[in-house]
């Protein structure tokens, strides 16, 4: 049989660890929100060293991800994806800025290729991230696959905003951490 439906959830320890309704002045605090949410994931077992955060453009919290790929059995619940599947379940907009602009995503590391297609469509005007895709491949098993040679250009194109290496040493530890307790099981 066919299944009509999926369903992609993140771990209940969210709820407890991070502030509903938090205001993340400037790109440290968003960031380094990202990066706590990928610490805790390594932390509780409940997925991989990823996290982000969709922040509105008075830096008010809209939605957190945290990489759920293995615990939910699928290859698209990526920290970003998760922040942009709750940001448009609780806005009821696929497209987040429209509307609203000023819509960021913090992201605790490089978006992958498919998290970096998606961040075209899903309405995003600032970009912020941690650890770079380099850091990533170097300290973890993980491949980031292809990206476009100019894909910072292609961004801004699209009227992205890009800001990198924000907090990046506090995200390649995370990285780091989940690689010494033997990363790849989640």
């Amino acid at each position: 049989m066919i299944k009509l439906a999926a369903r992609l959830a993140l771990p209940d320890w969210i709820r407890q660890e991070i502030d509903a309704h938090p205001i993340c002045p400037g790109d440290e605090a968003k960031v380094a929100l990202a990066i706590r949410l990928s610490a805790l994931n390594v932390e509780r077992g409940t997925g991989g060293p990823f996290g982000a955060a969709v922040f509105d453009a008075d830096d008010r919290l809209v939605s957190v991800g945290v990489n759920r790929v293995v615990p939910e059995a699928s290859s698209i619940a990526h920290a970003e994806m998760m922040a942009y599947l709750t940001a448009q379940a609780s806005t009821g907009r696929n497209r987040l800025n429209e509307g609203f602009p000023g819509i960021v995503l913090a992201t605790s590391s490089q978006p992958c290729c498919m998290c970096y297609g998606a961040t075209f469509w899903a309405g995003i005007d600032t970009l912020l991230i941690g650890a770079s895709a380099t850091d990533v491949m170097e300290l973890t098993e993980f491949d980031e696959g292809p990206l476009p040679a100019d894909w910072r250009g292609e961004l801004r194109a699209r009227g992205i905003a890009v800001r990198e290496g924000i907090e990046r040493q506090a995200a390649r530890d995370v990285l780091a951490a989940y690689s010494r307790v033997g990363g790849g099981n989640y």
